[in-house]
């Protein structure tokens, strides 16, 4: 997940800096201008000369928020960036004493709650979570949607959903046995006590009264939506995937293995490869990328230094003067996603001569 961390003042950005460090270094430092040279801070720091301006950049770079300032500034710069649950990152705000960490916006499908709990936890503070649901300890299908990669479908289904629950209704849960990664879905929602049941073919027909949670491609999910079934659609995993000349199919094969231990899923749960079309003719990438049996789109560098850009990338300076730019697995794996974009399940991380991004498509 890469993130963004604000404050505004010294204590703020003492505490800034630790909350970069429970963010495994994955996490970007932003300061004001004025405390430029005054205040320590441990690795790269940005500094902005208007907060609004920074936050509605980084509203749109990073996969989640962190403001060390008082609520009242946060709401005010982020209501004019506000699009919609299923795409805005996660936003969480702490006080300058580290005292409560809160879960601001997006907690559930962009990721606020659980990682307002994990931060809080490593900084001391208590969790502020306000959302229905977890107050009452209810289990919502799009926080499930979040923890397993899965996009809900239809947004209005949520609400209704999460409404059904809080009024203590049961809701049955359904796998499509034909996905790929039905096993694991299974699993997963069974370490949530919750029991699945699988099916094959059409989706079975609602009786009009249950609430129901199926999980299925997105090839399946009806046009009329139905007002008490949500559906939730697997987003495509993409690897952008960087290397030395020469490598071999079993290091791609190794780091891909690594990289996706990494995220508690295995190579087989990529949907797609994207790397920069100087490694068109790379043979060990290409091999890695038949055994899998999957597709790798080569992108032109002139698109990856526009994502570089974009997002800000952190670039190798090795690799800008080997190939001409410095980050090929982020950039490409945006580059990927497209329009839409997506969260970054684990940025760029070298595996010997092979450098791997996992990206969740939005």
């Amino acid at each position: 997940m890469r993130a963004a961390v604000f404050a505004l003042t010294d204590g703020g950005a003492a505490l800034a800096a630790r909350l970069c460090t429970a963010l495994d270094g994955e996490a970007q430092l932003y300061l004001p201008e004025r405390l430029n040279g005054s205040t320590p801070t441990a690795g790269h720091t940005a500094y902005f000369a208007h907060l609004s301006a920074a936050i509605t950049t980084a509203f749109s770079r990073y996969d989640a928020l962190v403001c060390v300032m008082a609520t009242g500034i946060v709401v005010r710069m982020l209501a004019p960036c506000v699009r919609s649950k299923l795409y805005d990152p996660a936003v969480i705000v702490f006080d300058e004493q580290g005292r409560h960490g809160i879960s601001l916006l997006s907690g559930h499908v962009g990721g606020a709650n659980d990682l307002t709990r994990t931060l809080c936890a490593a900084v001391g503070a208590d969790p502020v979570i306000t959302t229905a649901t977890d107050v009452t300890g209810v289990l919502a299908p799009d926080a499930v949607a979040a923890r397993l990669a899965l996009r809900p479908v239809p947004k209005s289904a949520i609400q209704v959903l999460n409404t059904a629950l809080m009024a203590g209704e049961e809701v049955h849960y359904y796998i499509d046995s034909d996905l790929p990664q039905a096993a694991f879905y299974e699993a997963q929602l069974r370490e949530q006590e919750i029991g699945a049941r699988l099916f094959r073919g059409e989706v079975p027909p609602a009786d009009g009264a249950s609430c129901r949670v199926v999980i299925v491609g997105a090839e399946h999910v009806p046009a009329a939506a139905e007002e008490r079934t949500i559906y939730l659609v697997p987003r495509r995993l993409i690897a952008g995937v960087g290397c030395r000349a020469d490598v071999t199919e079993a290091q791609v094969l190794r780091a891909l293995t690594e990289a996706c231990g990494m995220i508690g899923r295995e190579p087989p749960a990529i949907d797609l490869f994207a790397s920069t079309e100087v490694k068109r003719n790379e043979a060990g990438l290409l091999a890695a990328a038949r055994t899998l049996e999957r597709e790798i789109i080569f992108f032109p560098q002139e698109a990856l230094r526009q994502m570089i850009e974009d997002y800000d990338l952190t670039e190798s300076d090795f690799v800008r003067k080997t190939i001409g730019v410095g980050n090929v697995c982020e950039a490409a794996a945006l580059c990927a996603a497209g329009e839409k974009g997506g969260r970054m399940a684990l940025g760029k991380t070298v595996f010997g001569k092979v450098t791997v991004a996992l990206l969740w498509e939005k």
